[in-house]
């Protein structure tokens, strides 16, 4: 609808901005990163410098619209699988399968782009910092699964650093809160959870600023039920998957694993397999 009510000229700069975007993923398949040159592909296009310019201000705004693209296009994968897995009676177990393999296979059918976001760093270029939002909406569909596990001894270690995390830095628990707000007590909303930080090992919640003792409102027990800081575990399982999923699927994206006779699957399987052991995950 919105595009229908766009007028000629701001249709044909859309046309015009998607088609350098698929000429620069096609140098970015072709060469890598360091290949993109906005010169060749006003060339291919039958423009000049300045006139392609008025479509991107510089390679590292065209690499930008490319990254942002891509996060949200892993993003939009990963809350589809999640809706799926959610449907019925899955457990975590299973759910956590089904999200790992939903990331490999957003990876494999878009390997340029996959390293584009998760590979090397471009010489030279410094991500905007909204990218930083972006590649935690890919994270955010693991949050609410470690968030109602029970974190076992191999992972007390990684917690016990997310609840700090978590003390030092608002907008994580504003991420926490948007994916699994259960995890962060009934009052915590998505809007508001960024005045919301936590209190050293308490896991007392508290306004940004406030000093004193925590509100006695039922958050702490349904937030820290068994003893468990659920925040706190939603974070250290979310940040471990990522390690796990970074390095099986990288490996397999760059070729690493030719010549050798597992399947990509299968590895990626058991590490979530001792991963779900690790938090207790049914």
């Amino acid at each position: 609808m919105e595009r229908a009510q766009q007028g000629p000229r701001a249709r044909y700069r859309e046309q015009t901005r998607a088609e350098i975007k698929n000429l620069a993923l096609r140098q970015l398949t072709e060469g890598g990163g360091g290949a993109l040159a906005l010169t060749r592909i006003a060339k291919e296009m039958g423009l000049s410098g300045p006139a392609l310019y008025r479509y991107f201000a510089s390679r590292d705004d065209l690499l930008s619209a490319l990254i942002r693209d891509a996060y949200d296009d892993a993003a939009a994968a990963m809350a589809r699988a999640a809706a799926r897995s959610a449907r019925g009676s899955r457990g975590g177990r299973a759910r956590l399968h089904d999200l790992a393999a939903a990331y490999r296979a957003w990876a494999i059918a878009e390997p340029h782009r996959y390293l584009l976001i998760q590979g090397g760093p471009v010489p030279g270029y410094v991500a905007p910092a909204d990218t930083l939002e972006r590649a935690r909406a890919v994270l955010g569909p693991f949050l609410p699964l470690f968030a109602a596990g029970n974190p076992g001894p191999a992972v007390a270690g990684t917690v016990e650093e997310m609840t700090a995390w978590l003390a030092a830095d608002e907008t994580v628990g504003a991420w926490v809160a948007r994916y699994a707000p259960d995890a962060v007590g009934p009052d915590a909303e998505a809007g508001e959870a960024g005045n919301v930080v936590r209190a050293g090992q308490t896991g007392a919640v508290v306004e940004a600023g406030a000093v004193g003792e925590p509100e006695a409102d039922g958050r702490d027990g349904e937030a820290r039920a068994g003893g468990v800081d659920r925040a706190a575990s939603a974070l250290a399982g979310a940040v471990l998957a990522w390690t796990q999923l970074h390095g099986s699927v990288s490996l397999e994206v760059a070729g690493q694993f030719a010549g050798m006779a597992h399947r990509g699957g299968t590895l990626l399987g058991a590490h979530m397999e001792l991963l779900a052991d690790a938090f207790g995950l049914e």
